[in-house]
């Protein structure tokens, strides 16, 4: 089993930068891809960006490319999403999930463990 905690989410103006955390606890979780998702009010979940077991891979989505930065530090087992020039559209809860697989994926179902999620609210 793997537990993942996420935090850092907040209410901000557009342009605004967050740093958000997702720690994970359990065994091996350190060597699973994570990623982060987000689902806004009314929507699906969708993907934003992911990391391979190592850190060596990363993949985003194409509407925050450029803009959010995923990274891991394994030693605490915690991963990170930096998220700048935040925009109302990024407005959703974002998820962590742990895949369970040392390959990054942006299919949702590939993930097999969720944290509760984290609310960011960017204001015009």
């Amino acid at each position: 089993q793997v537990q993942l905690v996420e935090s850092g989410g907040g209410l901000v103006q557009a342009g605004s930068s967050l740093r958000l955390s997702c720690e994970a606890s359990g065994r091996t979780a350190r060597s699973y891809a994570m990623g982060w998702f987000r689902q806004a009010s009314g929507k699906e979940r969708d993907f934003v960006a992911g990391i391979s077991g190592s850190g060596g891979s990363t993949m985003y989505a194409a509407s925050v490319k450029g803009r959010f930065t995923i990274s891991r530090d394994n030693a605490k087992n915690t991963v990170y999403l930096q998220v700048n020039s935040l925009k109302p559209e990024d407005t959703a809860v974002y998820y962590c999930a742990a895949r369970g697989y040392i390959l990054v994926a942006a299919d949702p179902d590939q993930y097999a463990y969720w944290g509760q999620g984290t609310q960011v609210t960017v204001s015009p």
